[in-house]
């Protein structure tokens, strides 16, 4: 069900099975899919092939993400650490951050407020 409010689109889907959404592919290494959110919270499932780059960068959400699957050497400010399945990072508001995928992997991205830049309208 999507509801229109204030021409944003409200996905608000309770109930989500993975293969009824596309992935978004963002570059030849990395997919994304939106799997649900309102205004207030979004969770994004990332597909990354070896060798991805999330380049550094930041935003004024707040950010959880759980490794879901392979490696990751994720950078935040002038810190990197490797995490790898069953691991997490949080991001606090406008904190530079980037991850380079050492082996195939899903990170499990949730921001506050949602990414209005990720939804197409």
């Amino acid at each position: 069900m999507k509801i229109v409010i204030q021409n944003m689109i409200q996905f608000n889907k309770t109930l989500v099975t993975d293969d009824e959404l596309p992935w978004e592919v963002v570059d030849p290494k990395i997919k994304r899919k939106i799997m649900s959110y309102n205004k207030d919270i979004m969770l994004v499932k990332v597909a990354f092939k070896k060798g991805g780059i999330g380049t550094m960068h930041k935003h004024p959400h707040l950010q959880i993400s759980y490794v879901a699957s392979g490696a990751f050497e994720i950078t935040v400010n002038d810190e990197s650490k490797i995490l790898k399945e069953g691991d997490v990072y949080f991001i606090p508001s406008d904190l530079l951050h980037g991850a380079v995928c050492l082996e195939d992997g899903i990170l499990i991205d949730v921001f506050n407020p949602m990414r209005e830049d990720f939804v197409k309208v």
